[in-house]
Formats: C-alpha cells, sequence, structure tokens
C-alpha cells in the first residue's frame, strides 16, 4: 500500500528536520523551502496534504495558498507558524487552509491534526 503524500513546506532547516523525524516513518515526505517551490511542486505532483509555514522569504506562505487553493481547491493544507497571531491564522483559513498548528509544536498533536485532515474530519 501506498504511503500518504505529505509536501513541506518551511525555510528552516530544523523545522523541516523536526517533521522528518516526526513523520518519516509514516508518511512520504517532500520538503521545499518557499512558496513559489510549493506552488510549483502542487501544480506538477499530488500531494495529499500540504504543511506549509506562513512567513518566508521570496513567497510567503499566505501567498502560496492562495494560488494552490485556486490550482487544486481540495488540497489539505495545514498552516504553520511562529507567530501566535490570530490576524494570520484567520486570513490562512479564510484563503482555504483547513487548520493551522502553532510552532513549536507538539508531536502528537501535529500527528492527530494530520490524521484528522486526511481522514476528512475537517
Amino acid at each position: 500500500m501506498e504511503k500518504t503524500r505529505i509536501l513541506v513546506c518551511d525555510d528552516e532547516a530544523g523545522v523541516r528536520d523536526s517533521i522528518r523525524l516526526i513523520l518519516g516513518r509514516e508518511y512520504t515526505l517532500t520538503f521545499v523551502t518557499n512558496g513559489e517551490e510549493a506552488v510549483a511542486y502542487v501544480k506538477k505532483h499530488s500531494p495529499d496534504l500540504l504543511i506549509m509555514d506562513i512567513k518566508m522569504p521570496k513567497m510567503s506562505g499566505l501567498e502560496a495558498l492562495a494560488v494552490i487553493k485556486r490550482a487544486r481547491p481540495r488540497l489539505k493544507v495545514l498552516m504553520i507558524t511562529g507567530y501566535e497571531s490570530s490576524d494570520a491564522a484567520v486570513q490562512a483559513i479564510n484563503l482555504g487552509a483547513d487548520d493551522y498548528l502553532v510552532k513549536p509544536f507538539d508531536r502528537d498533536k501535529l500527528r492527530a491534526q494530520i490524521r484528522t485532515l486526511l481522514s476528512g474530519r475537517i
């Protein structure tokens, strides 16, 4: 059986490494470092879930989310941010994100949110 494919978009190597350690055995992970790369990847491939940072250089996660949701409206998206700004979270949800998580995140909470998103309960 093929593993669920998750695209992870974050400009911080430490965050990418943490996600790899937390999810790497359970899912097939692909990593990109900015919004432009995420948009390009989603246009060519079909991940089951996108985990994306909100604040990144070149193209922010919010800008990328708007483009990605136009191209793949059904793609499940979990936004992550280092800032507990409710404004950014509300904006992400309004742009089509399914949920968000504040860094540093708890490994069990991350796993639970992913299971919930992939099960279609959100």
